[in-house]
């Protein structure tokens, strides 16, 4: 590297090289220079603290003249001199300003394919839940604080959303502790070493063989819109937002099939359509008109969003309880009395089986699940025949 005695006029004089970089050393100050870019020109220092080097921008050279430069290097260099770590210092400055609502914002931004109700629950949790943390630095959230504030949303938001809030907060703080250095370890670990974690029942309802003829009775009551929206998700075991949000350039009714881009987990999804769902969305095309939802809605959406108050309606009328994710956990648990085989089912349901080495190696495309998706249809045709 080039050595110079740094002044106005010798840094003036200095070409830029086409590309890359070239470093300058002062003849005046050992550590001290200046790094000429293409377009640039910029002081630097560097040093050793614990047998590391250093190197430290100053400033740019068009902004003060290489006195000033070479005063500031020279505390720099006492500093390291001393044990201190300027580019540690600067990462925790950093973290001091990483406040809990930028760090849901950065972890938003760096996972831009999350699916939209994962985002809305997120958000739901920084924007509601944790809004009085949003100024704090996410590095002064302590152990005592997430157990006091767990506590208080178990008293009044409720066991599992405190639960869940808590959850995302966990995952948030993990990905800032993965990109920044110098965070205390995940304050929500105290929920686990304490075992202050709600206990958790997964609700285990369905629709049962003697309340599906009531409840298809009522179904077939509603106007189509709900009416389909319902059997839709009965005859493919997808969540409510991802029957809310199907869309018809999604639909192929000449492969008989669907495809869901987006889902919970984040994986794409690749659906057969039965012989009973195909007459079912032939009809709602020929009287969908240019609206490209499949369920279109009033709202800003553009699409049903809410399908609680048909639900509801459907209760009513028939007595037989229960919600969306009933209806998928009365498609499986037909699909499962079917014996259909076990990765099958978890294709069927969009589940990973990363966790499954013999299931990683297995391929489930489209044309194998025709057969199940068949037999789950019939199965479900013939339940709301019987009688008591």
């Amino acid at each position: 590297m080039p050595e110079l005695r740094l002044t106005r006029r010798s840094v003036d004089d200095i070409t830029h090289p086409e590309h890359g970089q070239t470093i300058y050393r002062d003849t005046m100050l050992p550590g001290f220079g200046v790094r000429v870019g293409a377009k640039s020109k910029t002081y630097i220092v560097e040093g050793q603290v614990n047998r590391r080097t250093r190197r430290v921008t100053i400033g740019r050279a068009d902004l003060f003249p290489p006195e000033t430069a070479r005063r500031k290097a020279l505390v720099v260099l006492g500093d390291m001199a001393e044990g201190v770590d300027p580019t540690a210092e600067k990462r925790k400055e950093a973290v001091k300003k990483m406040t809990v609502e930028k760090a849901f914002n950065k972890f938003f931004e760096a996972r831009p394919d999350l699916a939209k109700p994962t985002v809305e629950n997120y958000s739901r949790t920084g924007h509601k839940y944790l809004r009085a943390w949003a100024k704090k630095p996410i590095n002064e959230i302590t152990r005592q604080m997430v157990l006091k504030k767990h506590q208080e949303m178990s008293r009044n938001n409720g066991k599992i959303t405190a639960n869940d809030s808590f959850r995302h907060f966990r995952s948030v703080y993990n990905f800032i502790a993965a990109t920044e250095e110098n965070l205390p370890p995940n304050p929500v670990s105290i929920l686990s070493q304490a075992r202050a974690w709600n206990k958790e029942r997964r609700r285990q309802t369905v629709i049962e063989a003697k309340q599906l003829p009531a409840w298809w009775a009522a179904v077939m009551e509603e106007p189509d819109y709900a009416r389909d929206f319902l059997l839709l998700a009965l005859f493919t075991g997808m969540r409510r937002n991802e029957v809310a949000s199907l869309r018809w350039e999604n639909i192929d009714l000449d492969e008989r099939k669907l495809h869901l881009p987006t889902t919970k987990n984040g994986d794409p999804l690749m659906l057969p359509v039965s012989d009973y769902l195909f007459e079912l969305l032939r009809e709602r095309k020929q009287n969908a008109g240019l609206s490209p939802w499949v369920f279109p809605g009033n709202g800003p959406a553009g699409h049903i969003v809410e399908p609680k108050k048909f639900s509801q309606r459907v209760t009513a009328a028939s007595g037989v309880t229960f919600t969306l994710h009933d209806l998928r956990r009365t498609y499986i648990t037909i699909a499962e009395s079917l014996d259909i085989p076990h990765y099958a089912l978890k294709r069927l349901l969009n589940h990973r089986s990363s966790a499954d080495v013999t299931g990683g190696y297995i391929i489930i495309n489209v044309d194998r699940l025709r057969g199940p998706v068949e037999l789950i249809s019939e199965r479900i045709l013939e339940m709301k025949e019987l009688k008591d």
